[in-house]
């Protein structure tokens, strides 16, 4: 097992951070040269070294939500330009998903390769454990991560490459929470919860980017996971990068474009107080004009979800970083573009009292171990287990939304954009290469019989 590789270090006293913010109007290629010349350009940053590692954002395929692949390509281009002999682009998607597929879809995977770089999947092949230094769990990372990017940094450059999006568990969704994707989907779902802040500042000591380039030709309000049908009133086509060699220093900058105080996040605070970069608007250098891309964003969501469907929370503790925001994402999401509706419940939380649950009919989601270990017994009695479905540990994807589709009759094939016989071909690649994602069902076995 690895402890925490490199430890946390102090950075030295007096020195100031610099973040290039950089328009695109004039051609993306150019646009990330420039953004990387305050540092010495591609070349001073490769420092010799012959491979290059560019960490995207791809956690969904939903259009938009994920790193540019034509910003992509230019990395890459400059990157084998500047003296990298081998690129890869990596990731392992959000849960109920798996890397490969998403890489297909969002075009990715073509961007890369005909740029001659290579997908790494970090969803397949072996994995090793590692302790995140302040929570002190054991995680499971990608092999690739911990052989590369982690003891191998003398051979190679690591570029973290986020999309300028607000999230809403983690109020923004930038260089430091990029990186929740070099944790296995199973253990990424301890301490999804009141807990996940810390979680994200310890990953950030253990594995730190040479460079983050923050990619914001179109920038993302009302959350990370908006629904097609919504991102008329989410998605701003905006034409920047935001690029640091202190991670803390772009994101901080990245989130003052999308009006939230980095001082308000608390994973961006944690970090800056672990000594990891800096957040103090007055000890960082911005390179270019920042003022015409400051906004008004927040991480809220747009309150659209199925008239039929009831969201019940227990009076105690009902996490929104963990099952309750995520849960109303997936609902959102099945709701607008795939109108799915229903008569049923959604319970969250704990401290529920026996007159909650006498009043609940129909058919009843419970989500979290907090809620299930309170309601589940009263409730599978008193309504039968084909009305109700639980879902343990905080922010399981997977099992929401397979309960969901159950409840709302929305095949999980429905949600992918390919023709059934290419994502099953992807799925067996996948699990050929031992992936380790968590992915539901794509037919369920029953139907909630309320539908």
């Amino acid at each position: 097992m690895l402890d925490a590789l490199p430890a946390c270090m102090e950075k030295e006293a007096g020195i100031v951070s610099k973040v290039s913010v950089v328009p695109t109007q004039g051609g993306l290629e150019a646009a990330v040269e420039e953004a990387l010349a305050p540092f010495g350009g591609a070349e001073a940053l490769l420092a010799g070294r012959p491979e290059a590692h560019i960490k995207v954002n791809a956690v969904d395929f939903r259009p938009n939500t994920f790193t540019d692949p034509d910003a992509l390509r230019a990395m890459i281009r400059v990157l084998r330009k500047a003296g990298a002999k081998r690129v890869y682009v990596i990731e392992n998607c959000t849960q109920g998903n798996f890397t490969r597929l998403v890489f297909r879809v969002s075009g990715i995977e073509r961007a890369a390769k005909e740029e001659g770089a290579l997908p790494v999947y970090l969803d397949e092949g072996p994995q090793r454990q590692v302790t995140l230094p302040h929570l002190g769990d054991s995680v499971r990372v990608s092999a690739w991560v911990t052989e590369k990017l982690m003891e191998g940094r003398e051979r190679s450059f690591y570029l973290n490459m986020p999309k300028l999006k607000t999230h809403l568990m983690a109020g923004v969704t930038l260089g430091v929470k990029n990186q929740l994707g070099f944790i296995a989907q199973a253990d990424r779902i301890r301490d999804h919860n009141h807990r996940l802040h810390r979680k994200l500042a310890d990953i950030f000591c253990l594995v730190r980017p040479d460079f983050t380039l923050i990619e914001g030709i179109l920038a993302f309000n009302h959350g990370h996971y908006a629904p097609l049908g919504l991102q008329d009133r989410c998605v701003e086509e905006l034409g920047v990068l935001v690029g640091s060699d202190d991670t803390l220093a772009a994101d901080a900058v990245g989130s003052r474009m999308m009006g939230i105080d980095p001082r308000d996040v608390e994973h961006l605070a944690l970090a800056a107080g672990d000594g990891l970069g800096e957040i103090d608007a007055d000890r960082i250098e911005v390179v270019g004009d920042m003022g015409p891309f400051i906004r008004r964003y927040t991480s809220e969501m747009l309150d659209v979800f199925p008239p039929g469907v009831r969201l019940l929370k227990g009076r105690e503790r009902c996490c929104p970083e963990g099952c309750y925001l995520n849960t109303l994402a997936v609902l959102q999401m099945l709701h607008v573009d795939h109108s799915a509706g229903g008569d049923f419940n959604i319970l969250m939380g704990s401290g529920w009292e026996a007159e909650d649950l006498l009043g609940v009919s129909g058919g009843a989601l419970i989500v979290g171990d907090c809620a299930a270990a309170e309601a589940w017994p009263f409730l599978a009695g008193r309504l039968g287990t084909r009305r109700v479905r639980r879902v343990e540990g905080c922010n399981n994807l997977r099992d929401i939304i397979s309960a969901l589709a159950y409840f709302t009759g929305v095949s999980p094939l429905r949600l992918v954009p390919l023709p059934p016989w290419e994502s099953g071909r992807l799925l067996l690649l996948a699990r050929l290469n031992r992936t380790t994602a968590r992915i539901p069902p794509l037919l369920p076995l029953r139907r909630f019989p309320g539908r």
